[in-house]
């Protein structure tokens, strides 16, 4: 019995990761988000600071009347920041929270492409010990001959730094 039921966790967690992902760069890197999370791809407009935020908070925007948080996944995964060039933008994405969805950008160096990924290519997240967080990796995607990092966007940002987010709106 309890083995049918981590085989049948094992299959739930299979199905949710195979499917289309919007692929992008960051630092050189290719990751993956769930194409049905992504609301919009924006190139660079003005972005206003918000004072006493995160520095991976880049501030907000004001896309079509409604004003958007928006983070550099480079600084929140601990990157080094880079000068944005012609094909830097902004990946509008929709966040599930307890109370609704938010609409975040995530800044990132490029968008690459969309991708079919069959569980068949999906490893899971190697084992990098207790001291690193990986639990918004859904998993290591393998395509082309490279390994693309698939995000559960979901849980790039806790609970806590979503709720500071919210404030900023």
């Amino acid at each position: 019995m309890e083995a049918a039921i981590m085989a049948e966790s094992k299959s739930e967690k299979s199905l949710r990761r195979e499917g289309k992902y919007l692929t992008f760069t960051l630092a050189g890197e290719e990751y993956g988000a769930g194409i049905l999370k992504i609301k919009e791809i924006i190139g660079i407009i003005a972005i206003t600071p918000v004072p006493q935020t995160p520095a991976y908070v880049k501030g907000v925007i004001n896309l079509r009347g409604k004003v958007i948080p928006v983070i550099d996944l480079k600084l929140k995964f601990g990157m080094p920041q880079i000068e944005f060039t012609d094909r830097t933008c902004i990946i509008i994405i929709e966040i599930k929270r307890e109370a609704g969805h938010i609409l975040v950008g995530f800044l990132v160096d490029a968008v690459s492409e969309v991708l079919n990924i069959k569980e068949v290519d999906i490893e899971d997240t190697p084992n990098f010990g207790t001291l690193l967080n990986t639990d918004f990796i859904l998993g290591m995607a393998k395509s082309g001959g490279t390994v693309k990092i698939l995000l559960d966007i979901d849980r790039v940002m806790n609970v806590d730094e979503v709720a500071a987010l919210e404030k900023t709106t």
